[in-house]
């Protein structure tokens, strides 16, 4: 389930073919001015990636991995 998204497309508007990777949220916890994620994600993935799908693909997948995830975007050929 998305908790988070960090969009660092630099073509904004592009949504044909798009990379995406998705982190357990607790990994943003590091991150300067975040909100702290302090309870259990047992099922979240720690990390996984699709290259070259749909924006509206990403967004299904990530919204469908078991726990709580940060969905990461970047325009194809990058980011991964």
């Amino acid at each position: 389930m998305i908790w988070n998204i960090v969009d660092s497309r630099k073509r904004k508007y592009r949504w044909r073919k798009i990379n995406a990777v998705i982190e357990n949220i607790e990994h943003d916890n590091s991150v300067n001015d975040t909100d702290v994620f302090d309870e259990e994600n047992p099922n979240a993935p720690l990390y996984d990636e699709k290259k070259g799908v749909l924006l509206h693909e990403a967004i299904v997948w990530a919204e469908s991995v078991p726990g709580k995830v940060t969905l990461y975007l970047y325009n194809d050929g990058d980011g991964i």
